[in-house]
């Protein structure tokens, strides 16, 4: 965010932030990032600041001259956190807060993401300032082909490969590969960017694979035994804050697996209807009027007040620095599910794990949209495409795993802090006092050890 100081609620409302609690996106990744290294006192600490530190940044500007006949320069960015594991993997996004800090932070979260679902890339991020809804159609095409031929060959398909972001889709990811493939022709170079129109080598159910891997993670993570006496989705109360792609298509997947959808919001209301919303009818009533404003059967209610709904599962699907310090007391949920990227503060964070509310973090929780562009730049590479049957069930099959593997490293780390402490005092490390983790710190601890691994085996270079 380019404010510091200030907590987006919902996309396009702000209020200012608690005095003390740091919002910069990056400072709360570097956060997450050393509170995890605490549990791995046999890493080197060269080791460990090489991993937390981003391979590479890009800023780059551009002019282009709008529709309307002026000519504007534009500011993006595209950030490499690692490759340690495969090439970066990271989407694009048009917003007006996009910042370095923030694209730092995002490409981190996703080499922990692709990490932690085991599929073989690193993590990158992009953006580029600008308010899509200020812009035409031809406007944004015009600036996705500047931002490709500007970033040249920082991006390709076995060195960093864009997705869609927040304000970007399937035709921006066409615009890209079309803009990559004219300036390099003869090759097969579909798998540059992921998240593609179908018939253009987009895959089967990418569109749907972010909310679809939220619904596999919740639904396995009940089943384990997460929350006590809730085994699956069926007949929870659902809260979703964000009515975009992850958002309405978490609401129908949700929905279809049993579940009741009592609120909902958007970048310009929020609305509640305790009997359960019709996802398709508010994705139809949004696309009819751009809002989920007035949506026939619900009463308004602000975004504090939707976050602050009653309900057995919330899922914030819209930007960073959602629930935090300033409003995490007033969440009445028993499970959060993070769809977004970055919406639960640290602050946040340690309230909710005392109070005893899990936390699915986006890291495990939205992985299931990096999964399938995984999926997408396979069959691209091999020239295939798999009907959707398939990609589902590898979907679950990877989901699952992860959701296994990482509260399965929940209770080993929580039951190994003596162990822990003990291997801290034996290197000479700074004595702490280690409290038993959350699903979000064991998620890392098992991440950063990965990648630590395969950088190792590799060896360090030259």
């Amino acid at each position: 965010m380019n404010n510091p100081s200030a907590v987006v609620t919902a996309p396009g409302s702000t209020v200012l932030g608690t005095p003390g609690e740091d919002l910069n996106p990056f400072h709360i990744a570097q956060q997450q990032f050393d509170r995890a290294c605490l549990y791995l006192p046999k890493l080197k600490a060269g080791l460990i600041e090489y991993l937390k530190r981003p391979d590479r940044l890009i800023t780059v500007e551009f002019p282009i001259e709008t529709e309307d006949g002026d000519v504007r320069t534009f500011v993006g960015y595209r950030c490499l956190h690692n490759q340690m594991r495969g090439p970066g993997k990271g989407g694009i996004r048009f917003h007006p807060d996009v910042s370095a800090d923030e694209v730092r932070a995002l490409a981190s979260w996703m080499t922990w993401k692709c990490a932690v679902v085991g599929v073989p890339f690193g993590g990158a991020k992009g953006g580029v300032v600008c308010d899509p809804k200020t812009l035409t159609k031809n406007d944004l095409r015009k600036i996705t082909r500047r931002l490709v031929v500007a970033l040249g060959d920082a991006i390709g398909p076995y060195i960093d490969v864009p997705a869609p972001d927040v304000n970007t889709n399937g035709e921006t990811m066409a615009w890209i590969y079309d803009t990559y493939q004219v300036l390099h022709s003869g090759k097969n170079n579909l798998p540059v960017v992921t998240g593609k129109p179908v018939d253009l080598g987009g895959s089967l159910g990418r569109r749907e694979a972010t909310a679809r891997g939220c619904l596999f993670a919740a639904q396995r993570a009940l089943e384990s035994g997460l929350i006590p006496g809730m085994s699956s989705v069926e007949g929870a109360k659902v809260v979703i804050q964000g009515f975009g792609n992850a958002g309405s298509i978490a609401a129908e997947l949700f929905a279809e697996a049993g579940a009741r959808v009592i609120a909902i919001s958007d970048s310009r209301a929020a609305v509640l209807d305790p009997s359960g919303i019709d996802p398709a009818l508010a994705v139809a009533h949004k696309a009819q009027t751009g809002s989920v404003a007035e949506l026939a059967g619900t009463v308004p209610i602000s975004a504090a007040e939707l976050l602050a709904t009653s309900c057995d599962i919330l899922i914030p699907a819209a930007l960073e620095n959602q629930i935090h310090a300033r409003n995490v007391d007033s969440i009445q949920t028993r499970l959060v599910v993070e769809a977004a990227n970055g919406p639960t503060t640290p602050t946040a964070d340690r309230v909710l794990h005392a109070r005893g509310i899990p936390v699915l973090p986006d890291i495990l929780a939205n992985s299931g949209g990096v999964t399938v562009s995984y999926f997408e730049w396979l069959q691209n590479i091999e020239n295939e495409q798999w009907d959707l049957d398939q990609v589902n069930s590898k979907l679950l099959r990877y989901m699952n795993r992860a959701t296994d593997k990482v509260i399965a490293l929940l209770g080993e780390i929580n039951e190994s802090l003596d162990e822990i402490g003990q291997q801290r005092a034996e290197r000479g490390l700074v004595e702490v006092d280690l409290e038993p983790v959350d699903l979000r710190t064991a998620a890392y601890t098992g991440a950063i050890q990965r990648v630590a691994s395969v950088a190792l085996e590799r060896g360090i270079w030259p």
